[in-house]
């Protein structure tokens, strides 16, 4: 029997990426992972470094099934994710404060995916270029091509790592505050206490020009109409 290609694959397969807590919250369709990471700009690398645990923010990028991290090859977290150990990245977008009756159920609105697994250092040329552009492209869609490419002597100084989406997770809240029945009582009486959501989001400014840049250099339409993707 031919088994299913890994983008096919249903999320939480293993024991350790099965959401327990506030299971109904749990994503099981790999394309809104998929989403929610093409929707980032930056996640948190957790690696265990010299026996105690370290979770720093790192840019990354997705090509097919598989994440790219990067960063100096002076950096100790890359340096510690290289060697075989479980590491795990995350991803999480804020989308609204919940404020509810009780201090108890104020909560988030959220998106977030987990990622477990084992790094792979890339050394192949061809791949790590395919990971820089698409590092580059997550952060500034459309620079890869209309920017000078990394050098040799910038290649040797940057890292780059594999980490496959095979064991992944999605979690995501939605909706008003859950009360409970008790409280919902409260709002016929004569001070309702008020229960909702605040919106949160995050907006792009108005380009700011290096100053060392010539005089009436335009602002490129990959920066001028960048846009931002919003809660699905």
């Amino acid at each position: 029997m031919t088994s299913a290609p890994t983008d096919q694959l249903p999320l939480s397969p293993t024991a350790r990426s099965t959401v327990r807590r506030g299971a109904r919250r749990a994503r099981t369709d790999r394309a809104e992972l998929y989403a929610v990471l093409d929707a980032g700009l930056v996640g948190h690398l957790g690696v265990v470094l010299d026996g105690a645990p370290v979770v720093l923010p790192t840019g990354y990028g997705r090509v097919g099934d598989t994440l790219y991290l990067h960063g100096s090859t002076g950096a100790a977290t890359l340096r510690a994710a290289a060697t075989g150990q479980p590491v795990a990245f995350t991803v999480t977008h804020l989308d609204g404060v919940v404020y509810a009756r009780s201090s108890f159920h104020h909560s988030m609105n959220y998106r977030c995916a987990v990622v477990h697994g084992t790094a792979q250092l890339v050394t192949d040329p061809a791949e790590r270029l395919r990971a820089l552009a698409a590092l580059t492209e997550q952060l500034a869609p459309g620079s890869w091509t209309a920017t000078r490419q990394p050098d040799r002597r910038e290649l040797a100084a940057t890292a780059v790592l594999s980490l496959d989406l095979t064991e992944a997770s999605l979690k995501v809240r939605s909706g008003p505050p859950g009360d409970d029945e008790s409280d919902l009582a409260g709002d016929a009486g004569p001070s309702p206490v008020w229960a909702g959501v605040l919106p949160l989001r995050t907006v792009l400014g108005e380009p700011v020009p290096d100053p060392l840049l010539p005089a009436g250099v335009p602002v490129p339409a990959r920066v001028r109409d960048r846009s931002l993707s919003s809660p699905g």
